[in-house]
C-alpha cells in the first residue's frame, strides 16, 4: 500500500555514554524534514542514572558513583547500563497518525511481542507505563515529543547487573521489584534479542514490511 511508510532506518551503535546519543538525538530531531526515514537507534548505555523532566531527586536513594543526568524524556528516575538493550525510537507520528498514548501502547506492543518470541508473559500495568513479568519490571519507557515527531524510547532488561537498581526508587516507585530475561533463568545475547524486537517494532508501526538491520553507521562527533 503506498500510504505505508517505508520501515524505519536500524542504526547499531554498540556501547556508548549517554549524553553524546542524547545529544545526536535531539539533533536529528530538529534537522528532520516531512521526507525523513524515520530510524531506530540500537545501543546499550555505559552504567548511568536518567532523571526525566517529572524527576524528582529524592528518588535517587545512593548512586555510588554512577553518573546522574538530567533528561528531557517524559518520567522519573532509571538506570541505563550494560546488558540492557536501549531502543531509541525517532518517529514522525503524524506521518504515522500516532499519538502520544498510541506510541506508548506500540512500543508496549512490541515489548510484550518479543518477550512472547522467548517464551516469557509480559503484561502492562495501569498508569505505570513499561512492561512487567510477574508484577518485576523487565522494561521501561521514556519519551520525548516535539514538532510531531519521538526520540528516546524504550529499555529492555536482557542481562545487566539488576543491583544498580537498588540506588534509586526505579521510575519512581519506592520498591519495585526490576527483573531482566537472565534473570528469568533466559540466557540470551543483546545481539540474539534485538533483531526480534526490531522485527516486532517494524511490524507495529510499519504495517508488517520487511525489518532492516544495518551496519553501524559513523555519526560525527557531538558538537
Amino acid at each position: 500500500m503506498s500510504d505505508i511508510p517505508p520501515p524505519a532506518r536500524v542504526v547499531q551503535l554498540g556501547r556508548v555514554a549517554y549524553t553524546p546519543i542524547w545529544e545526536r538525538m535531539r539533533a536529528f530531531t530538529t534537522a528532520r524534514t516531512a521526507e525523513s526515514q524515520d530510524e531506530i537507534w540500537l545501543l546499550e548505555h555505559e552504567s548511568v542514572y536518567t532523571l526525566g523532566l517529572a524527576g524528582d531527586l529524592r528518588h535517587i536513594l545512593n548512586p555510588a558513583g554512577i553518573p546522574v543526568v538530567k533528561t528531557d524524556r517524559g518520567g522519573q528516575v532509571t538506570w541505563h547500563g550494560p546488558g540492557q538493550l536501549i531502543a531509541y525510537v525517532m518517529m514522525d507520528l503524524r506521518r504515522l497518525g500516532l499519538g502520544p498514548r498510541e506510541l506508548v501502547n506500540a512500543l508496549e506492543d512490541a515489548i510484550i511481542q518479543t518477550l512472547r518470541h522467548f517464551g516469557v508473559a509480559g503484561e502492562r500495568r495501569a498508569r505505570a507505563p513499561g512492561v512487567y513479568v510477574e508484577g518485576a519490571k523487565i522494561a521501561s519507557l521514556g519519551l520525548r515529543i516535539r514538532g510531531g515527531s519521538s526520540y528516546h524510547g524504550l529499555a529492555l532488561n536482557v542481562n545487566p547487573d539488576l543491583t544498580a537498581f537498588g540506588g534509586i526508587n526505579p521510575c519512581g516507585y519506592a520498591g519495585l521489584a526490576v527483573t531482566s530475561l537472565s534473570n528469568l533463568g533466559l540466557s540470551l545475547t543483546l545481539a540474539a534479542v534485538s533483531p526480534v524486537l526490531v522485527a516486532a517494532l517494524q511490524d507495529r508501526f510499519y504495517g508488517g514490511a520487511v525489518h532492516r538491520i544495518m551496519n553501524p553507521t559513523p555519526m560525527p562527533p557531538a558538537g
